[in-house]
């Protein structure tokens, strides 16, 4: 999974070339893996990019899962999320020879191409399961009917990764804005507009719920279909330019607050990612709401057995809450800045260490994680065995390595609404959206469709709103407003 907003279900031709790739993003979906299907102009002037569906399999789901021993560091939910590359456009190249994931796909050759233009600036991408790298390029591109000129892409001679080898998209699309595109390239759809391709700076997805029907769903450019959505959509402004980053609100467990971003939270909308992924301090208040099994973090038990009472007398005694694990000696900071890493830690692995390291340390995080749970609870006038024996539970729900965790497929109907705060809204997320089946029959399982995911302040904390959310609510992306819009799916 990419953290951006990205075309994942896309048919391009480079002109001239003769050859015609699919960049699709792989990725679950309402228990399903969406694939290409047909190209529309209707008279609306909106340029539409059909789905169809695809079953999800094991053989699918596990693709991500294998890796080799050195992408395993890069395999934790803060790692699979890179700043840059999420507004490029990649293809596999002819002239990819040692990968052999470019055996398996088409291959853009520039020598078919009349209009191809030699650029050769060398370009690399790092995502969490695999990089690529190669060098630019300029050709015509066709979107659907349409034919975006002088456009600069990535050709790929390296793809490092079985996700690629396996995947069944052949390159990505990004439709991040520049500020955050390799090499600075101008994006596709900043090309779309420039040469007046679409009716207005707007693109949309829907994608469709309904399990029964081939139709996946529809991204369109230009615009909106109204039989897209109910009602009116919500709109936030971008508050970054970057990926498509807004302001949220609250997020609210079977109605009652979780008390993390009831101040605020930082947010993306991102097609490009399956699942929903937040702080791990609220997602494993969720997967323990909704009965997700995780692995048990020793740390965290730990934690609570040996300082747990202290930290609640701190709590009484109204210590500032954001001081109480450096006060203890668990954390060498005073908390304003958060427990996790964050996405410079990927970047750049040598910078904000401390002379001990005691600050990026699992027990560190265990604490600050336990006062947020802790405090929470005390404003219900819990007592404090209650207290701990609910924290316990919630460090057996600390979610799987990979950020995944397993529910009961039977117990849906008893398992509570998750919703999210936007605009002075509230979004409802059931059961049935926000769980994910894998599988038929006696092979099949359920997975939680919350991962966890840390950003320290002032970037985070950090949700990113994937498919499990995109799927229930129709979103529009307005580039000439620079908001974001929410509406109930049709």
């Amino acid at each position: 999974m990419i953290a951006k907003l990205e075309i994942r279900i896309l048919d391009f031709t480079v002109v001239d070339m003769g050859t015609k790739f699919t960049a699709i993003r792989v990725a679950l979906f309402l228990f399903l893996i969406l694939s290409p299907a047909a190209f529309a102009l209707p008279n609306d002037g909106l340029v539409r990019i059909g789905l169809r569906k695809k079953k999800l399999d094991q053989i699918n789901r596990l693709v991500g899962q294998t890796v080799s021993k050195e992408e395993e560091t890069m395999r934790t939910p803060v790692r699979r999320y890179n700043l840059h590359g999420s507004s490029n456009l990649w293809v596999p190249s002819a002239k990819c020879y040692f990968s052999v994931s470019c055996y398996f796909h088409s291959k853009y050759k520039s020598s078919h191409s009349s209009t191809y233009k030699r650029n050769g600036t060398s370009a690399a991408i790092q995502y969490g399961t695999g990089a690529i790298s190669g060098f630019f390029s300029q050709d015509n591109v066709k979107v659907g009917d349409l034919v975006v000129k002088n456009q600069d892409f990535i050709e790929a001679t390296k793809e490092a990764s079985i996700t690629f080898l396996a995947a069944k998209f052949d390159g990505i699309l990004g439709l991040g804005f520049q500020e955050i595109s390799i090499g600075k390239a101008i994006p596709v759809w900043y090309n779309m507009l420039d040469q007046g391709l679409v009716k207005e700076p707007v693109f949309s997805f829907w994608l469709n719920r309904d399990i029964e029907g081939e139709e996946g769903g529809e991204i369109v450019f230009g615009g909106v279909d109204p039989d897209h959505y109910k009602g009116e959509h919500t709109y936030v402004p971008v508050t970054k330019k970057g990926y498509w980053q807004f302001e949220m609100g609250d997020v609210l467990i079977d109605g009652e607050t979780t008390g993390y971003c009831s101040t605020g939270c930082n947010a993306i909308a991102d097609s490009g990612t399956s699942l929903l992924a937040g702080p791990t301090t609220i997602i494993t208040q969720i997967n323990h709401a909704i009965g997700a099994s995780g692995v048990i973090s020793q740390e965290c038990k730990t934690l609570v057995d040996q300082y747990g009472k202290t930290i609640l007398e701190m709590l009484i005694a109204e210590t500032q809450p954001q001081k109480i694990c450096s006060q203890m000696g668990l954390c060498t900071f005073d908390g304003t800045r958060g427990f996790s890493m964050g996405i410079e830690s990927v970047i750049d692995k040598s910078s904000d260490k401390s002379s001990d390291g005691v600050h990026d340390s699992a027990m560190c995080s265990a604490c600050e994680m336990a006062v947020i749970w802790m405090q929470n609870k005390l404003r219900r006038n819990e007592t404090a065995d209650q207290i701990l024996n609910y924290v316990n539970q919630l460090c057996d729900r600390l979610p799987s390595p990979n950020g995944e965790s397993a529910v009961d497929c039977d117990n849906l109907s008893s398992m509570p609404n998750v919703s999210f705060t936007i605009g002075g809204k509230v979004f409802d997320l059931a059961p049935n959206e926000y769980v994910l089946e894998v599988g038929e029959g006696v092979a099949a399982q359920c997975i939680s469709g919350f991962t966890a995911f840390d950003v320290a302040p002032p970037r985070g904390p950090l949700w990113i709103l994937g498919d499990v959310f995109m799927g229930r609510y129709h979103t529009v992306f307005d580039y000439g407003n620079l908001s974001i819009g929410f509406a109930e799916a049709a």
